[in-house]
């Protein structure tokens, strides 16, 4: 290509320039001859568009390596297709703020078989028992995924001959088509429909799986669940999803995404526990101590004070769940204490209840100062 300016010359860059030092210089350059800065100014314009074409080749690892090897005078033509290299629309804004990365690492991205070619991830709900938030739980599951067929090791040919490289798109997956769009044109990247994005056309399909490169199986996977796992944790099975498709990439993860079992008395807040205790009128007035099983294994003792209400609440530290992740200690158990009241009196209970109020009394003065001051607490800050 005669006249067109050497692109290490253009960004005025060493050729063995940083990617830094490469993208420093573009940024400053692009700035400087951008339209907005410079309207009606053709000059202006030209090297606006020749800075974006050095940058988008410059910054492309294996672009950059091709032109250090052949120049301008690549094989198979220009690596912008046929029509060469149109602009893209970079607001000044994006120059700033360095939103022009994603921009530009579209424009050869259908020549790679890197993250696209990477096989689909998948998601699976599985429950495990409360009991799991305390120990950790070892468990396993059995899925049906598709893997790399194993009569034609992936390829989806019956024979090494039986696969071709596209022609429609040159093995790139994708094609590039231009489009206007106000002042600028900006180039499309697509899947190729010839070969449906692969890159490649199969004419010996492999009768095992169709021509496709894979099939189901039956997988079996164990997976460890930490201590302290939450309901809607997510584990990360890598390499267990699905294959790529023509085994040209890397295989998907699969996430297993955790669901804990309801306690039959606690309830959760992260690694604190909450119960409701529910204690009878003597109970709550002469004060008891209570003992009952717990998820740690030891019993889990309750001391409740003498003259204590209902809606009061003893917390009792270190004896809740693990943090998780890396967190040390345990959370706290709350005890919200409730009054049990029974539904039916026995008649000698009854008698001795009427003796203990005749006892006790409650005076009017004394039950309206009770008032004012519940009252004055429902009011406070």
């Amino acid at each position: 290509m005669v006249g067109k300016r050497d692109y290490y010359e253009v960004l005025g860059v060493a050729r063995d320039a940083t990617d830094s030092e490469i993208k420093r210089s573009f940024r400053s350059l692009a700035r400087e001859h951008h339209p907005d800065k410079n309207p009606d100014d053709p000059e202006s314009e030209r090297r606006f568009k020749e800075v974006q074409e050095a940058y988008a080749v410059l910054s492309d690892r294996e672009e950059r390596r091709k032109y250090d090897t052949f120049g301008h005078e690549q094989p198979g033509g220009s690596p912008f297709g046929p029509s060469g290299f149109q602009g893209v629309n970079i607001s000044i804004d994006d120059l700033f703020g360095g939103g022009f990365e994603s921009i530009f690492s579209q424009i050869f991205s259908g020549g790679r078989t890197t993250r696209r070619n990477r096989g689909r991830d998948l998601l699976m709900d599985h429950e495990v028992p409360f009991q799991a938030a305390m120990d950790g739980h070892e468990d396993e599951i059995e899925i049906d995924v598709l893997r790399a067929c194993e009569q034609c090791n992936g390829s989806g040919s019956e024979s090494s001959e039986g696969v071709r490289e596209c022609p429609a798109c040159d093995g790139r997956g994708r094609i590039q088509r231009i489009e206007k769009a106000g002042f600028f044109t900006k180039q499309v990247v697509t899947d190729c429909s010839s070969c449906r994005g692969e890159g490649r056309i199969v004419s010996d399909p492999c009768p095992s799986c169709d021509g496709q490169g894979r099939a189901k199986q039956s997988k079996q996977i164990r997976f460890a669940v930490p201590p302290g796992v939450t309901t809607g944790a997510r584990l990360r099975m890598r390499g267990h999803g699905e294959a790529s498709r023509g085994n040209r990439g890397e295989s998907g993860d699969l996430y297993i995404q955790i669901g804990v079992q309801e306690h039959p008395w606690f309830e959760r807040d992260g690694p604190d526990l909450l119960m409701a205790l529910p204690l009878g009128f003597v109970d709550l007035v002469l004060g008891t101590r209570i003992e009952i099983p717990h998820i740690d294994g030891s019993e889990l003792s309750i001391k409740v004070p003498a003259g204590s209400n209902p809606g009061e609440t003893i917390t009792i530290p270190g004896r809740g769940l693990p943090g998780g992740r890396g967190r040390r200690g345990r959370g706290s158990v709350t005890v919200l204490l409730k009054l049990d009241m029974p539904r039916k009196v026995a008649r000698s209970l009854k008698k001795s209840l009427e003796e203990m109020r005749d006892d006790i009394g409650t005076d009017m003065e004394s039950l309206l100062d009770s008032i004012r001051f519940e009252a004055d607490n429902r009011r406070r800050p």
